[in-house]
């Protein structure tokens, strides 16, 4: 009986269809990258447009921006007079040496808050520990707004307003950034603690040289996030703030609207805001890779 399978001829049909398998393949996966690119550069073009819209608005003269009867892509006269009057307009700088201040002071004495109180709630034990945590995450679910009515009520009746002191002590405390650092805490062994405890470290040696080295992402996650929080924040500022050598920038934008250039000058408005979020934009350009690595580490349990 023949055997068909050393047969010269099925051989040749067997390398054809396994090339042209290999070309199909090859293609499916050409049209499946060529599919994705398009879309995340979709999702790019929509994510950007407004921040490319925004700097093309900063740099058009007035008389330039209201000729426009439908809106061009490019400016034929680009001027940076705009971020002058920003910055003349109402004093700018000082609104943002005051959100620098704010901003890192909170940071810190927020880091410092969360890592002593992960560090109780994740290795400590005291009597107490999980109801005092699980009231601590029922926290999270208070809206905003309530908090924010009694801060201020505490504030007012301290005589906190117009002060650091009032703008910072409330955003001191997160639950959510303890929350994250406590997860990081649990993931490492408990073999650990107890052979530094054996070896005669102290609790807050073994935090100092063995816990925040290890939760380092972590923890530079919840600086950046921080910071462009405070950056950010606008409710509690406008509420506990009235006199102007306290506003932040969040402030000094309504500032420029109400005492400034007024709302019709577009163009210089959108300077101020690009001067503003520029700080932002450079924080998460530079240390991306730390918060995505901060946040993955956060979420494996090892």
């Amino acid at each position: 009986m023949e055997n068909t399978n050393l047969n010269p001829d099925n051989k040749k049909i067997n390398k054809e269809y396994v090339a042209k398998e290999i070309r199909v393949q090859r293609r499916l996966k050409i049209i499946k990258y060529i599919v994705i690119y398009f879309g995340l550069v979709f999702a790019a073009f929509f994510v950007l447009f407004p921040f490319f819209w925004m700097v093309l608005t900063s740099i058009k003269s007035l008389s330039e921006y209201n000729q426009e009867i439908t809106p061009k892509f490019y400016s034929s006269a680009p001027t940076f007079d705009n971020y002058v009057t920003a910055f003349t307009a109402v004093n700018m700088l000082r609104y943002m040496l005051n959100t620098v201040i704010y901003a890192v002071i909170t940071t810190m004495l927020m880091v410092v808050v969360s890592i002593l109180a992960s560090f109780a709630f994740a290795r400590l034990e005291f009597r107490g520990k999980n109801l005092v945590f699980t009231l601590f995450l029922a926290m999270m679910m208070i809206p905003n707004e309530l908090v924010i009515i009694t801060n201020y009520q505490t504030a007012v009746n301290l005589g906190l307003r117009n002060t650091y002191i009032g703008l910072i002590l409330p955003s001191v405390l997160s639950v959510f950034y303890i929350y994250l650092l406590r997860q990081n805490f649990m993931q490492v062994p408990d073999s650990m603690y107890y052979a530094a405890r054996v070896d005669g470290c102290s609790d807050f040696k073994y935090l100092y040289k063995i816990l925040i080295p290890l939760s380092k992402p972590t923890i530079v996650t919840m600086i950046i996030l921080k910071l462009i929080e405070c950056w950010n924040s606008y409710v509690w500022p406008r509420l506990v703030t009235t006199k102007e050598e306290f506003y932040l920038v969040s402030n000094g934008i309504q500032m420029i609207k109400a005492e400034g250039f007024g709302r019709d000058n577009i163009p210089a408005m959108m300077a101020a805001v690009v001067a503003v979020s520029l700080p932002l934009i450079i924080i998460f350009i530079i240390f991306r890779k730390q918060i995505m690595s901060g946040v993955a580490k956060t979420g494996t349990k090892g």
